[in-house]
């Protein structure tokens, strides 16, 4: 059982003063509302019927810690009112219905079994006891009035915790579900940084072995022209910058590496024709409407587009077989647009996956300054990618 913290406690003494009150109100207003056990005995003083009914609402400020224990406080002042007093006051009575339904409900599962147990063989011994010495009618009367006092409470408890135990599980299940998903969230972030840290570092290699062949020739070209020279070493300039600032993304974006993972060169919007022929081998109908003015784009937002692009297809072909797609990049001051839209099929209007291509397309875009936007728009599914790049400018070759 769990531990029981001090406001739960203060909650169950005050359960069992309020039982305390009703009982003493009942012995006020109903004084011959008692069973008689002994007649014989004389009228029990009130002072002594109030301390037994007092012991008798006791157990019940035991509810949540000991509820075993405060069922069994209240069954020796049950026990005590036939036997030194000769009666037991309606107080008495609803207390230990109060008692059996916690002890029921608050306890272990092997306890709850056996107080519904023993519970349950006191009631047919009582009956049998009484159809023997009495009548049928009698033993009739016995059965439904203990089933009153006894058994509803335990069948109560029982069903209430029955209730709990399930509403336990669901919660246990949906946290399961929770951490599961989150798993998966991390687990596609990784994987996606870990891509794109790849990317960049091949992206980066490219560029610095650029420097360094036009390097070798602006200083080993004889006479050269200085036109030349100045031509060469601003395209060092650029490039250097250019590496310079990818690295900046790479070193935010590297993680644990994945050495067994194979390398391949990463790609970019200029083979965004390749992509579009894969696409159509796999059914689809794609246009491309590609209105960037002329020009390089900064790599990694290249990269970052040219994966957008990559997954929405792929994405596309799975949950819209055979449907059309449009593609459309164009430049809008210093922002890129990249949208991908294809035609809703049946059955796919919520994207039909996971999530987690979609999760690391916002990654992706996230990582280079941009956003991304994805849903259903009318009868098409659209994702949309807004990534910052100034208007490329055609370098002089």
């Amino acid at each position: 059982m769990r531990s029981v913290t001090a406001r739960e406690r203060f909650e169950d003494v005050l359960r069992a003063v309020a039982f305390l009150v009703v009982g003493v109100i009942l012995y006020a207003v109903l004084p011959d509302g008692v069973i008689r056990w002994r007649p014989d005995l004389p009228e029990p003083s009130t002072a002594v019927a109030l301390g037994v009914l007092a012991v008798s609402c006791s157990g019940i400020a035991l509810r949540r810690g000991h509820p075993v224990l405060g069922l069994l406080v209240t069954v020796v002042a049950m026990l005590a009112g036939p036997f030194a007093v000769g009666v037991t006051h309606t107080g008495s009575l609803l207390a230990l219905g109060e008692a059996l339904y916690n002890a029921v409900l608050h306890s272990t599962l092997r306890a709850s079994r056996w107080v519904a147990a023993c519970t349950g063989v006191l009631t047919a011994l009582v009956a049998l006891r009484i159809l023997l010495v009495e009548d049928a009618a009698s033993a009739v009367r016995t059965v439904m009035s203990l089933g009153l006092l006894l058994a509803i409470p335990v069948f109560w408890g029982l069903e209430v915790r029955h209730l709990h135990e399930r509403a336990e599980a669901e919660h246990d299940r949906a946290e399961h579900e929770r951490r599961v998903a989150e798993r998966d969230r991390t687990a596609a972030v990784a994987a996606e940084r870990n891509r794109m840290a790849r990317d960049l570092h091949d992206v980066i290699a490219g560029q610095l072995s650029a420097i360094a062949i036009q390097s070798e020739a602006a200083l080993t070209v004889p006479d050269a022209d200085p036109d030349v020279l100045r031509r060469v070493l601003a395209q060092v300039r650029q490039g250097s910058v250019a590496s310079l600032a990818e690295m900046r993304t790479l070193i935010g974006l590297l993680r644990a590496g994945q050495d067994d993972e194979e390398r391949t060169s990463p790609g970019g919007l200029e083979r965004v024709g390749a992509l579009a022929d894969v696409g159509r081998a796999t059914g689809l109908t794609v246009e491309v409407d590609d209105r960037r003015p002329p020009g390089d784009l900064p790599a990694a937002v290249d990269l970052a587009a040219y994966r957008i692009v990559q997954e929405s297809l792929t994405n596309a072909a799975k949950h819209a077989p055979g449907s059309a797609v449009r593609v459309v990049l164009r430049h809008d001051g210093d922002e890129l647009n990249v949208e991908v839209a294809n035609d809703l099929v049946d059955g796919a209007a919520d994207g039909g996956g996971t999530g987690t291509g979609l999760l690391g397309l916002a990654e992706r875009a996230a990582a280079v300054g941009g956003r991304i936007d994805a849903g259903p728009r009318g009868r098409s599914w659209s994702v949309r990618a807004v990534l910052p790049a100034p208007s490329p400018v055609a370098v002089p070759r």
